[in-house]
């Protein structure tokens, strides 16, 4: 199957899920029902919010973790288990400690400042490691991100805010409404603007010396994909709280299937994300009806699964 058959198929079955999406919650809401204001007000005030706010969720930081793969040329960082979720969090932590008033768009700010500061800290340090050796890649990450993340937890301890630490570190959509989640736009529109240059985060992933050889301008590639990163994770954090592994597994997924060519995989990334995230969001609402599972617990189990193909499958591009 070509990747245009595949495109088009993986968007029909987005729709699918998307609109079933819709339909499933504690209240019940019929399409036959749509006409009547109580249920129309529950579609757009809450249903239809959520569900456009797992579709961008799931297809930015898709997109994100195949460009911080490219950066730093492994495929097994993404950018929630690698210090820039947790870079996001402390920047969080930092405006409630002394910003307490500021409004969501200053934390925003705040808090994608940190992570940027997170993902060039990981930069620095991925350089200094040995390219042969690309696990150590992958467990410094874990390790890093791990550090930054205890150091979060220490201070939100010792300031009582530890509530608000499971908060962001337990990603869910069940407090997704009209007006608390339009900042997740900024994400998408992020996330597009970063396809245009797909190319040349494509060229960076060849290699610092193969890029400046080819003509890029591969400092300024390597920032533009740095500040994508830490927009979107910090624009996801600040909303939804982290959703870990979408970035690790879909790019791994689409890589093994479609080959490495950015430009051509990255729209297929994206629904892949989407879609996963959405099941795994329907799954958390059914499981233990009519409460919720975070959809970053049923990610955990559904991923380990996939990561486990991923380790063991054969690799296989499409032609």
């Amino acid at each position: 199957m070509n990747r245009v058959a595949t495109t088009l198929m993986a968007l029909l079955v987005l729709l699918v899920i998307a609109t079933l999406s819709l339909f499933v919650g504690v209240i019940d809401l019929q399409p036959k029902n749509l006409f009547n204001p109580e249920e129309l007000e529950l579609l757009l005030v809450s249903r239809l919010p959520r569900t456009l706010a797992v579709l961008i969720t799931g297809s930015a930081l898709a997109v994100c973790g195949t460009i911080i793969q490219l950066l730093v040329r492994n495929r097994f960082v993404e950018p929630m288990t690698a210090g820039t979720g947790q870079g996001a969090m402390l920047g969080i932590l930092i405006a409630i400690l002394y910003f307490p008033s500021a409004s969501l768009i200053v934390q925003i700010c705040i808090a994608a400042t940190m992570a940027l500061i997170s993902s060039i800290g990981l930069m620095l340090i991925v350089i200094k490691l040995p390219a042969t050796k690309p696990l150590y890649i992958a467990l410094v990450g874990l390790i890093y991100g791990g550090i930054i993340g205890a150091g979060v937890t220490f201070v939100a301890y010792q300031a009582d805010l530890l509530q608000y630490i499971e908060i962001w570190t337990t990603g869910e959509f069940s407090g997704v409404l009209q007006g608390r989640y339009e900042t997740l736009w900024i994400a998408a529109i992020v996330a597009l603007l970063a396809y245009l240059i797909a190319d040349q985060f494509a060229i960076v992933g060849m290699g610092r010396t193969t890029a400046i050889s080819l003509g890029l301008n591969y400092n300024q590639v390597v920032v533009l994909g740095l500040i994508t990163i830490s927009i979107v994770t910090a624009l996801t954090v600040v909303t939804v709280g982290m959703i870990p592994f979408v970035g690790l597994v879909i790019p791994n997924i689409v890589s093994r299937l479609y080959g490495d060519n950015a430009r051509l995989t990255l729209p297929i990334t994206a629904f892949f994300g989407a879609s996963l995230v959405l099941i795994c969001d329907i799954i958390g609402r059914v499981v233990r009806y009519p409460f919720e599972i975070p959809v970053g617990t049923i990610m955990g189990i559904i991923d380990a699964l996939i990561f486990l193909w991923i380790l063991y499958g054969r690799e296989r591009h499409a032609r």
